[in-house]
């Protein structure tokens, strides 16, 4: 396999970047501030879902303060019919490429993705013109804390 093949300069960037970066003794919002800091980002996005909208509001405050320019669109934006996207479905559908679609229009440099649903994430991901990480992951069983299940003592 030629690995050269598989990650253009742009990726070969991220990752040494990324790896500049690393500290294990920050936790994972310092370690996205300063992976952008180390980048040059200047614009960060946040893609939420609508339950995370006050934790999307405390990053936006902790980015901003970190001197940042964020820009933030939750799941719901655009209150897309759900029924002109699925037919049999009613009420107001997420997003996710609209959300995608927002950030691209603020010119966002890295998106940080907070609690989309699964598939949701997914469109996000693929819509998304700048790169993406996740903060937090839906888990509704499980707090969103994935992590528990291997973590809990066998039944």
């Amino acid at each position: 396999m030629n690995f050269s093949e598989l990650y253009d300069q742009n990726d070969r960037q991220i990752l040494k970047t990324a790896e500049d970066s690393l500290n294990p003794k920050i936790d994972r919002i310092q370690e996205i501030v300063d992976y952008a800091r180390e980048a040059g980002i200047k614009k960060i996005g946040i893609a939420n879902c609508i339950t995370f909208n006050k934790e999307a509001d405390q990053l936006e405050n902790i980015l901003t303060e970190s001197g940042f320019e964020v820009s933030k669109v939750n799941c719901k934006y655009g209150r897309v019919n759900f029924g002109d996207l699925v037919t049999g479905y009613k009420g107001v559908s997420c997003n996710p490429a609209g959300q995608a679609k927002y950030l691209e229009e603020h010119e966002t440099q890295l998106n940080i993705m907070m609690g989309l649903c699964l598939g949701h994430d997914m469109i996000f991901n693929a819509k998304s013109k700048a790169p993406v990480t996740p903060l937090i992951v839906k888990d509704r069983k499980l707090k969103h804390q994935s992590l528990l299940k291997f973590q809990q003592d066998p039944e």
